[in-house]
């Protein structure tokens, strides 16, 4: 099976959004500037509407677009052997250089007695926190959102049983993980975010099962008007109710994130065929860079606003720390790779590479490559 390539310019696409996405999750605040208990009326809502309800979609929906990647060709193509060393090079290499590329900052301005309370105490930390702050062994990295990175590798790793699973018992097997990934009492005790083992897995059984993943396109209508009914319901009971959450919300949340990615994907059909939709489609590597650096960014910014701003104006650092660090991003991303590329190809895994224009989705054939696809997670 390969991906034509409307199918590829979806999925850049969908990359770039829902990580543009992801950064409104990690916009860090304290407790005086808690949505849950703030001053700032609408603004509180629409940050628990954008950080805790819309855009919790983001991780399951990546992770069922790289299993679906990793076997589009099908299963009898698969090389378990050449897909650890190409992902030790595109996921696991940047993964390190990333993490620990902040690990060093961290270091060095925690000597200078500043970071402590924004990132961990990396001084006075033990043998079992370091393996966690670096290699995210059984807990968060010191570059938080890189989790994903380590689940992923994860689930890479496990991917020939994942794989058996599906061909054997696809029902059983994906009902099992998704009690994992919607049931919070239930734990995986591998992975740090359920939702990924699902997710990832769910693509690889629409690629082995060769689900036609245009089926529902026509639906894009009902699909938004169901994404904003049900996130916007969900984004009233958070609110009302957090920050400590009942269960109920809980699996309400998870269900969303779930549900979410059918719904995002849909809406890829129409999006992709708008001017906006194909340029952004075109971006390559940004999405990629964005994951990796818009959480230092963010915690740096509100190292220096807590240090020289009034808390009363956080709506103001909300607003302007998303502005900058989308700007530091883009401008960041085009000068290492136009100045310093062999650098660039390392902390992008050499994703840029292979990434070529996608064509036009009129133009849309199955019988062309599409290169852009393949850019490996």
């Amino acid at each position: 099976m390969t991906v034509d390539q409307n199918i590829s310019s979806r999925i850049n696409l969908m990359r770039l959004l829902l990580i543009c996405g992801i950064v409104f999750v990690h916009v860090p605040y304290d407790a005086d500037a808690s949505p849950f208990v703030g001053p700032d009326g609408p603004f509180d809502w629409l940050r628990v509407y954008l950080g805790e309800s819309l855009f919790r979609i983001g991780v399951p929906c990546l992770s069922a677009i790289s299993g679906y990647l990793l076997f589009q060709k099908g299963y009898e193509s698969f090389d378990y052997g050449r897909v650890l060393s190409s992902k030790s090079r595109t996921v696991l290499l940047p993964f390190m250089l990333w993490n620990f590329l902040l690990i060093l900052f961290v270091l060095a301005v925690q000597r200078l007695g500043m970071g402590i309370g924004y990132f961990p105490d990396l001084w006075h930390a033990g043998a079992w926190d370091w393996l966690n702050y670096a290699f995210a062994f059984s807990d968060y990295p010191v570059n938080l959102p890189l989790y994903f990175l380590r689940d992923l590798i994860l689930c890479i790793l496990l991917s020939p049983v994942l794989v058996f699973l599906v061909r054997k018992a696809p029902a059983m097997t994906l009902g099992v993980f998704f009690a994992f990934a919607v049931f919070p009492s239930l734990d995986t005790m591998i992975f740090l975010k359920n939702s990924i083992l699902f997710s990832f897995t769910l693509g690889i059984a629409v690629a082995i099962h060769k689900v036609d993943v245009k089926m529902l396109d026509r639906y894009a209508p009902i699909a938004l008007a169901v994404l904003l009914a049900t996130s916007f319901a969900l984004s009233l009971g958070l609110l009302k109710q957090g920050p400590d959450y009942p269960t109920g919300l809980h699996v309400s949340r998870n269900l969303l994130a779930v549900a979410g990615a059918l719904l995002v994907w849909i809406l890829s059909a129409p999006l992709v065929r708008t001017r906006p939709g194909q340029a952004l489609a075109r971006t390559g590597t940004l999405s990629f860079w964005t994951f990796c650096a818009h959480y230092p960014l963010l915690v740096v910014l509100w190292m220096f606003w807590n240090r020289y701003a009034d808390a009363s104006l956080y709506p103001l650092f909300y607003v302007g720390a998303v502005l900058i660090t989308f700007g530091v991003i883009f401008a960041s991303h085009q000068m290492v790779k136009q100045r310093i590329p062999a650098l660039y190809d390392v902390l992008t895994g050499s994703r840029g590479k292979r990434v070529k224009q996608p064509i036009r989705s009129h133009e849309t054939t199955a019988s062309r490559p599409a290169s852009a696809s393949q850019e490996t997670r």
